[in-house]
């Protein structure tokens, strides 16, 4: 054969794991004289299977006996296929698809190799990411545009009930980001502009123009200063109250540390009020925070806004400022938001999330997860759950074991 071409053989053992079974493997190939070319191991409920691409050797005949007699004494089963090459080369328009489900069925995984098959793709590789919980899984796919799969794979998601995200498998996916963030809704669950008309006695009416604009309906400037002059007459400790009865989202504390540990920077970014997010900040250890200053005189909301109001231009504007003062191009940053006004934010970044939103949000976003736990988005960044409860375990974070 060609030596561009040479002589390899496959070897593949299955069978339940032990220690000793790559070592006893290896010890057979290396008197043989063999180079090893790839390896691929896995192990799922005690039972491994382990495929080794190596040089054949002058006699095969003699080194496959010999790894049948190794699989014998190990109890594994052993197949030895002989060909010519390396594995081919993958092709382009490589992307991570991450599947996400709460519950994953059998069927949804179907559907999505399916229309993954469909646009050419080939699915290369698979690891888990989280068993717990939710199931996220990512698929190495080569051969199709990700733009076209994400697209495509997006309706499929929603009739399947499920969570995908699709990215260009590009060194992105491995360096440090800035992560840009709402508040209200996806930073912590709720309204806080609704929680202080709770105190004003004008909840109801508050609630209602809030809807609307998430919807995409008013102008948010607008609707935001109709909101606000209701508080009007309310005396600022109310907000003191509103940021003790603030619920972080499920994951959002676990998401801040593991990201922070590898050198990300975060920041909020909100059509809400300094008054409370620049507490979030600092509590959070967040990098940097921009949201509406509401005007107090005497101890008293007058029912203003001191300033420009952030809005969904001005998100925007933040999330590429924040970007140029950490030195980050805004392909290297990533957005997470619910309502129609993190649209443009959501647009500008390199990834943009839509995080338990409204139809208009998912539809403009790259990608949605619409299960109830912030720290999702870390297997979207290639973070197994493994890992981080490893590095919390390090720092003598403790989480709870998942259910057997």
């Amino acid at each position: 054969m060609s030596s561009q071409h040479p002589d390899t053989l496959l070897v593949t053992l299955s069978g339940k794991d032990r220690p000793g079974v790559t070592s006893s493997v290896f010890a057979t190939l290396a008197h043989a004289g063999v180079a090893v070319v790839d390896i691929e191991q896995i192990v799922m409920r005690g039972r491994l299977i382990l495929g080794l691409l190596v040089t054949a050797p002058r006699d095969p005949t003699a080194l496959t006996q010999a790894l049948h007699s190794t699989g014998a004494a190990l109890d594994m089963n052993v197949e030895v296929e002989r060909g010519s090459g390396d594995n081919r080369t993958r092709r382009d328009g490589r992307s991570h698809v991450t599947v996400i489900g709460a519950p994953l069925r059998a069927s949804a995984m179907s559907a999505i190799a399916g229309r993954i098959a469909d646009t050419g793709g080939n699915i290369d590789r698979i690891e888990r990411m989280a068993r717990y919980p939710v199931t996220a899984i990512d698929l190495h796919v080569s051969g199709t545009d990700p733009d076209a799969l994400r697209g495509l794979l997006a309706a499929e998601a929603a009739h399947q009930g499920i969570d995908v995200a699709v990215q260009p498998a590009n060194l992105l996916r491995r360096g440090m980001r800035l992560i840009v963030m709402d508040v209200d809704s996806t930073l912590i669950q709720g309204e806080v502009i609704e929680m202080l008309a709770a105190h004003a006695g004008v909840e109801p009416a508050v609630a209602d123009i809030t809807e609307r604009a998430m919807r995409g309906e008013l102008d948010f400037e607008q609707s935001l200063r109709e909101r606000v002059r209701m508080l009007a007459g309310l005396d600022a400790g109310a907000l003191d109250q509103v940021y003790r009865d603030i619920v972080i989202s499920p994951g959002a504390r676990t998401m801040v540390r593991t990201l922070r540990r590898l050198g990300y920077r975060f920041a909020i970014v909100s059509g809400g009020f300094s008054q409370i997010t620049e507490r979030l900040a600092e509590d959070l250890g967040i990098h940097f925070s921009r949201a509406n200053e509401l005007e107090i005189v005497d101890g008293v909301i007058t029912g203003e806004i001191v300033g420009e109001v952030v809005d969904r231009a001005g998100k925007a504007r933040a999330l590429r400022e924040f970007a140029e003062r950490v030195g980050v191009p805004e392909a290297a940053t990533a957005a997470i938001g619910h309502g129609a006004n993190d649209l443009d934010m959501l647009n500008a970044a390199g990834l943009g999330i839509a995080y338990n939103a409204r139809p208009v949000v998912q539809e403009a976003a790259d990608t949605a997860v619409n299960v109830p736990y912030l720290d999702t988005i870390l297997y979207l960044l290639g973070i197994s759950r493994e890992e981080i409860e490893a590095a919390d375990l390090e720092a003598g974070i403790v989480t709870p074991a998942p259910p057997v």
